[in-house]
């Protein structure tokens, strides 16, 4: 009987380990970004806080469908989460971040009227740089 070729690993260890924790960070700005508790993450993907806590300093793999499913929760393609770099999102000025984490918690008409403001303000100056 001959014996099965071992697989080599494509990727070192140490390599392997950094992906995973920027595949941490990434996950934990996400939360954040939507202001979400590692507990209503928890809740939601049904594991316990400190897998979450686990998962956001790399120190727990995360499985294809708990990825799949953070996505959903974070409104992120999974491409985000991995590093694929047609999927990375440029960076957001933290001023803009802070407009949309507020406007998110206005009614949907507080929301069309904010829209209708800024066109305003785009329209009222057009030469202005943005």
């Amino acid at each position: 009987m001959t014996e099965a070729p071992r697989i080599q690993r494509s990727m070192p260890q140490a390599t392997r380990e950094d992906r995973r924790q920027q595949l941490g960070a990434r996950l934990k700005e996400a939360r954040e970004y939507l202001e979400l508790s590692q507990d209503e993450v928890a809740r939601l993907l049904d594991v316990p806080r400190t897998a979450i806590s686990l998962m956001e300093t790399g120190q727990r793999k995360v499985d294809a469908i708990e990825l799949e499913r953070l996505a959903e929760i974070y409104q992120r393609p999974i491409g985000y989460f991995t590093g694929d770099a047609g999927a990375v999102a440029p960076p957001v000025p933290e001023a803009v971040q802070h407009l949309a984490r507020t406007a998110a918690k206005l009614t949907d008409r507080d929301r069309e009227e904010l829209l209708q403001f800024a066109r305003f303000l785009q329209a009222r100056q057009p030469s202005r740089e943005r």
